[in-house]
């Protein structure tokens, strides 16, 4: 029997330490499309990027919901939620 496919909410550390969510199948496919200039818009013009957080969930909806949350914060709130996670080096 197959496992069940894991969804993933992840962030991104851009070289001029913005912050990027995402959210993906397959994390390390996922940074690798986003150096090579792939991944998105906003992380093509701020490679290298660097992956500091990933959460996993059990359907892509709750991921999706937690990209769409973190996305909408403002940078205090998301460097506030990734200390909350443990990712207390995360952002200067």
């Amino acid at each position: 029997m197959a496992s069940p496919k894991e969804y993933y909410f992840y962030v991104l550390r851009c070289c001029d330490d913005t912050l990027y969510g995402g959210f993906t199948t397959d994390l390390a496919k996922r940074l690798a499309t986003h150096n090579a200039g792939k991944g998105a818009k906003y992380t093509k013009m701020r490679r290298p990027v660097t992956m500091i957080h990933a959460e996993s969930f059990p359907d892509k909806s709750s991921a999706l919901k937690a990209e769409y949350a973190f996305k909408h914060q403002t940078r205090a709130k998301k460097i506030a939620y990734l200390k909350s996670h443990q990712k207390e080096n995360c952002c200067p």
